[in-house]
């Protein structure tokens, strides 16, 4: 059934509300302005960035928390310059829908040199195919719609980003508005793999005295966190997660046994999971720094691994099976049985009180142990690769869903722009950007339209002199260091409607961190002075292991 015609930019954006987006960040470019004009008149906002770049990481940081971000850019300078973010995203699983304007359907045809061009008109679209999963050129209005419900639907239906590119002279030419779409159909389980699949796990966790749940991220970003949470509430398993998937489920759950990394992790951690006789890998992405540096030891006779597709136990795989159809199937068909009372879950570490000694100048140890203190289930805590996301490691970030990391594509500078997009997505919930100095300068400036949309963000940043990650892995070398800015006047730079402070002792911080919890309504800057090489205990442990692993 066909109602009104649309504009393919109406109608785009008519889609793009129907699957979840509110907010739309970019920067405007000649080639995309019509749709942009469009984009303003609808009920998206819309969400100015400094940069193309941080568009994509706002858009990330979005999707991670409502479902789906999207972005928009001009063609050439401004598709490129968001092309990292797009595929840190295809490589973490992060749905993000990128519409870039490109040069009218008549230039292209006759083949003009105009500007922003690199080498060809197919060039950025061949590129961005290899960072999504679906991509089109919207140069027919018969052909528009069908092509934006496709795309769009692979979106949501992989997880993963997509690609539109919107000649200028189709922004505002009509096409037929298809009323009627169906939701967007989603992978399905072979049946009969996944019915012998479950009956040999049932079987197995009939035989097994200790089983364990291992979460990975691939839960998160299949937003299965309740489901998985149902399972091992019902069998009473004990569970871990990993970095990458470190409070998809509570950590304050009596079932949660700490995170596991291999030979990083705390030894009562290490010895639950690799001494459990079935465990049941949920998602799990075995990356080096979720590994520990591929330290883990898991005995592949003891292991079931479902996700990917897939369902690997032992040695064989049964193919054709959607994480979320296996996890249900399970639960519904495994009977419960007291697991804990013969393999218990270690009881929960309560946060110690933080006690500053007021004139002590501030390490690295003390100041990650008085932000632990400081976070509390009101925050998403955003930790930049580096010292910040092996120092949160051993943070308690108790309510599900409070922790945004990179580990797998690691792009430092993605966490002041994703606390953008965070914001935007969770007005309730209040972002808190752990970073060191060498990351936010990456991408710095906005700080600017945080405060421009009045977001109140916490942005707590280590100021070490550069690049304390590389100075760890490696010999140090003049390539680590920076020109020392004096970022706690920054802010001042960008608006008056910020609350900014440079911390250099434990009192210090701690009465900057008491004043930021009462400024709820405004945006927090706190520099935090550390010496050069002084570093997490988590962080120590990275270094160390990567060397050892250089020699090798």
């Amino acid at each position: 059934m066909e109602s009104a015609p649309l504009t393919i930019s109406q109608y785009l954006i008519g889609r793009l509300q129907d699957i979840g987006v509110a907010h739309m960040f970019g920067v405007p470019g000649d080639y995309v302005l019509d749709f942009l004009d469009q984009v303003v008149a609808s009920p998206l906002q819309w969400v100015g960035t400094c940069n193309e770049l941080n568009a994509g990481y706002a858009a990330d940081g979005y999707a991670r928390m409502k479902g789906i971000g999207a972005a928009t850019v001009t063609y050439g300078v401004g598709g490129l310059s968001i092309l990292n973010a797009v595929a840190g995203a295809y490589a973490e699983r992060v749905p993000l829908v990128l519409v870039s304007g490109a040069p009218p359907t008549g230039r292209r045809q006759s083949g003009a040199l105009v500007h922003h061009l690199v080498a060809n008109y197919r060039l950025q679209y061949e590129i961005f195919g290899k960072v999504t999963v679906d991509a089109a050129i919207l140069d027919d209005p018969d052909t528009a719609p069908e092509q934006i419900d496709r795309v769009l639907s692979r979106c949501v239906a992989e997880r993963r980003p997509v690609y539109l590119e919107l000649p200028a002279d189709m922004a505002r030419r009509t096409c037929a508005n298809r009323a009627q779409v169906p939701p967007p159909p989603m992978p399905r389980s072979d049946p009969d793999s996944l019915r012998e699949c479950v009956e040999e796990v049932v079987a197995l966790l009939g035989k097994a005295k200790h089983p364990v749940v291992l979460v990975g991220a691939e839960v998160s970003r299949l937003r299965l966190g309740s489901e998985v949470l149902g399972l091992v509430e019902w069998l009473e398993l004990p569970f871990a997660a990993m970095l990458s998937s470190k409070s998809v489920l509570p950590e304050l759950h009596p079932q949660f046994i700490g995170l596991y990394q291999g030979n990083w992790s705390r030894p009562v951690v290490r010895q639950q999971v690799e001494s459990a006789d079935c465990l049941l890998s949920f998602g799990v992405w075995m990356t080096d720094i979720d590994t520990g540096m591929f330290s883990v030891r898991l005995d592949p006779r003891n292991l079931v691994g479902a996700g990917g597709g897939q369902v690997q136990i032992r040695s064989h795989y049964y193919h054709g099976i959607q994480l979320g159809d296996f996890v249900q199937a399970l639960a519904a068909a495994a009977k419960p049985r007291s697991y804990l009372a013969s393999h218990p879950a270690e009881p929960y570490r309560p946060r110690v009180a933080f006690q500053p000694v007021d004139g002590a100048p501030l390490t690295a140890a003390r100041f990650y142990e008085r932000v632990d203190c400081f976070l509390d289930d009101r925050m998403v805590l955003l930790a930049e690769p580096g010292d910040a996301f092996c120092a949160a490691a051993d943070f308690h970030v108790e309510e599900a869903k409070n922790f945004i990391v990179q580990v797998f594509y690691a792009s430092i500078g993605y966490c002041t722009p994703a606390a953008l997009g965070v914001s935007l997505a969770c007005p309730g919930k209040r972002a808190v950007v752990l970073a060191g100095d060498g990351a936010f300068q990456m991408t710095a400036q906005e700080v600017s339209t945080l405060m421009r949309h009045g977001c109140p963000a916490i942005i707590l940043l280590v100021n070490n002199d550069g690049y304390l990650v590389e100075r760890v892995l490696h010999e140090d070398g003049p390539y680590n260091d920076i020109q020392r800015w004096s970022y706690a006047k920054l802010p001042e730079v960008f608006g008056k409607n910020a609350v900014c402070m440079k911390v250099t002792t434990e009192g210090e911080l701690d009465r900057a961190l008491t004043l930021a919890q009462k400024e709820t309504a405004r945006l927090v800057f706190i520099e935090a002075q550390i010496g050069r090489l002084d570093a997490s205990a988590g962080l120590a442990r990275l270094g160390a292991a990567f060397r050892a692993a250089q020699k090798k």
